[in-house]
């Protein structure tokens, strides 16, 4: 991968994701045109001979100086509301996933179906196959629909520890004793890492996440075959 590549965010699978990479672009885009007028403005001043020793207060420009930053900010603080508020906004899931963090894999529970659950351990180095991601990879993928509202209620049974999927725009702590819960939808299908990013000890860089989002008939012969 370029470090191009490395500098941007990873390909949204979600309409969250999308929208917080708009809104990524929307806030560049107006920090770059701050920049550009601050460096012409240092530019006019350090090659510019005017000197007025009489100049003592220039009030329309304190004005302007105060009142410009609040109207740039406004125009920052209002998609970034709409965002927060989307994210956490649980508005009646098709299907609820229930996941728990543990020293150090992850178990994963479907509340809607009975006897569908099953840990997800990272696959070791001397198992892998040509196919799989080193460090990424897990025996058990969680299988979800996509084009469907999915809750997921996270928590974890011995330290902190975090649940997260860049391409989904998630992020939710593991807590233990409490129950946090988060929401996302698949627009399109697809195999989507994640890792823990909470450090909760030694082998915190060994609990990543996968997750595939195949078509809603897929997904039922998958529940079927898991819950016999």
């Amino acid at each position: 991968m370029t470090t191009w590549a490395n500098m941007n965010l990873q390909d949204s699978a979600s309409p969250i994701m999308e929208q917080l990479i708009y809104f990524h672009d929307h806030a560049l885009m107006i920090i770059i045109m701050i920049l550009t007028m601050v460096i012409y403005m240092m530019i006019l001043l350090f090659n510019n001979k005017f000197i007025d020793r009489q100049l003592l207060e220039g009030q329309m420009i304190e004005v302007a100086w105060t009142i410009t930053p609040a109207i740039i900010l406004i125009f920052i603080a209002l998609p970034s509301l709409r965002l927060l508020y989307l994210m956490d906004e649980i508005n009646s899931p098709s299907l609820t996933l229930k996941t728990i963090g543990h020293q150090w894999y992850w178990s994963y529970e479907y509340s809607d179906f009975l006897k569908t659950e099953f840990d997800s351990y990272m696959i070791p180095q001397t198992e892998m196959t040509i196919n799989n991601f080193r460090l990424l990879d897990v025996d058990n993928r969680v299988t979800l629909p996509m084009n469907m509202f999915i809750r997921i209620i996270i928590t974890a049974a011995d330290v902190l520890h975090s649940w997260t999927i860049p391409s989904l725009g998630v992020k939710a702590d593991a807590t233990p004793g409490r129950l946090n819960q988060t929401s996302f939808l698949f627009n399109r299908p697809g195999v989507f890492y994640g890792q823990c990013s909470e450090i909760c000890g030694a082998n915190h860089s060994f609990m990543p996440i996968v997750i595939e989002s195949v078509p809603i008939n897929t997904f039922t012969d998958w529940i079927m075959n898991s819950s016999e």
